[in-house]
């Protein structure tokens, strides 16, 4: 399973599926009395496709008269037919989810289990980044299996050549850190303009700093997103995009194609990136990666603004149940989320630990730098574009996509978030 956030899912029948039985897709029970347990997962590569399954045949080895039937389907075809099976109210026992907007959603349309009594043997255990994304209404919705961050990966040996010391700490230092590497000749950032999400972590990020999570969380629920702390975070990354940091072409680049975003970063041609913790992996993958050259640092505090520097933006895998799951399914959840088989999961490098106390597990030294910030995180905020109704989400990275590429003023981009969010809801 690809560490990479991809897109949202489309859910739109959700609503009229609440009305549906909820009955077709649970536990299936034979003559013999076995139980019969459907996981629908994401997790198609290496390592991830052999810890599930593992998981799943230690699980039976242990449940006599249990059998979990596996189902993996890569990220678009898995959201393709997630929207097939809400829209007849028929989910998998267990399925892959990002939390957030779509999580809310199907909550909404109670097609799905709350954890929150059932799962609390384990719920204590995850860190707060890992948990927050799949808390709905004030109840558990799934169980996270891994959590990261966005923050920048930079170049040691560009910054050096530019004569940067150290990594900034503040929007004024991110600034002048840009322009220093303009000053040797060297592309300060790489973007991938065409894709809009990466666009979209700093608009979110600038506005989590400035106005507070609970700024976010507030819009989240008014679908007003008019508060001045996001016509600020709008004006400021003008700012930035006013001082060309981008490589040429931005605008028409991709993420992860030969020159694309990664790509530079990976062959050294651009000094920074603000991207998740898959981007170590993408870089090597498209453009054969710096190695040794490659550090992380939180995205920058804004001075005088609501928000610090540990709280962390970002996202990760979990799995929520269906809501007519059987126990087996709850005790399965239960299994894999304890420390001794998340460890054969972080250890493979499958992903970043989800369980408090854990950073230790993480071997590479960027990673477990970032393990070490969401664990040390104060606060959490999912990807925008997947915390809101997939709608609203998509009108962020649109809207910033414009304020980026100097096609619409930080109000305009306010407006029309809030516009979308007023629709939908």
């Amino acid at each position: 399973m690809s560490l990479r956030r991809r897109g949202l899912l489309a859910v739109g029948a959700v609503a009229a599926a609440s009305s549906l039985l909820l009955s077709a897709c649970g536990v299936a029970s034979g003559d013999d009395g076995e139980v019969t347990i459907e996981w629908m997962h994401i997790g198609t590569t290496e390592p991830n496709k052999t810890i599930y399954e593992e998981w799943a045949r230690d699980f039976e080895a242990a449940n006599p008269g249990v059998k979990i039937d596996i189902t993996t389907l890569e990220n678009e075809a898995f959201k393709s037919k997630m929207t097939t099976l809400i829209a007849a109210g028929d989910l998998p026992d267990i399925f892959s989810t990002w939390g957030g907007g779509v999580l809310t959603q199907q909550v909404d349309a109670n097609l799905v289990r709350d954890l929150s009594v059932v799962g609390a043997p384990a719920l204590d255990s995850f860190t707060t980044a890992a948990i927050t994304p799949y808390k709905i209404h004030g109840n558990v919705y799934a169980i996270p299996i891994d959590a990261g961050m966005v923050g920048f990966w930079y170049n040691k040996a560009l910054f050096a050549e530019a004569g940067i010391e150290e990594p900034p700490a503040t929007w004024e230092e991110f600034l002048d850190v840009v322009q220093a590497l303009k000053d040797a000749g060297i592309t300060p950032i790489a973007l991938a303009g065409q894709e809009k999400w990466p666009g979209h972590f700093y608009w979110a990020y600038l506005a989590m700093r400035i106005g507070g999570l609970d700024m976010l969380t507030s819009a989240a629920t008014s679908n007003d997103f008019s508060a001045p702390g996001f016509v600020e975070a709008g004006e400021k990354l003008q700012e930035l995009a006013a001082m060309e940091p981008f490589q040429e072409g931005f605008m028409g680049a991709a993420y992860s194609t030969p020159d694309g975003q990664a790509a530079l970063m990976g062959s050294g041609k651009a000094a920074m990136e603000l991207m998740g913790q898959w981007a170590p992996s993408v870089q090597a993958d498209s453009g054969g990666g710096i190695g040794e050259d490659l550090g992380f640092f939180p995205f920058p505090e804004v001075e005088g603004g609501e928000g610090n520097i540990r709280e962390a933006f970002g996202g990760g895998n979990g799995f929520a149940l269906a809501a007519d799951s059987p126990p087996e399914a709850v005790d399965f959840l239960l299994f894999i989320s304890e420390r001794e088989q998340h460890a054969k999961f972080v250890e493979s490098g499958a992903g970043l630990p989800s369980l408090a106390g854990a950073v230790d597990m993480v071997q590479d030294e960027n990673l477990r730098m970032v393990a070490q910030e969401l664990a040390d995180a104060t606060g959490f905020q999912l990807y925008l574009d997947q915390a809101f109704p997939p709608a609203v989400g998509g009108q962020v990275n649109d809207s910033v996509a414009e304020l980026i590429a100097g096609n619409v003023t930080p109000e305009e981009v306010a407006e029309a978030i809030s516009i979308t969010a007023q629709t939908e809801g």
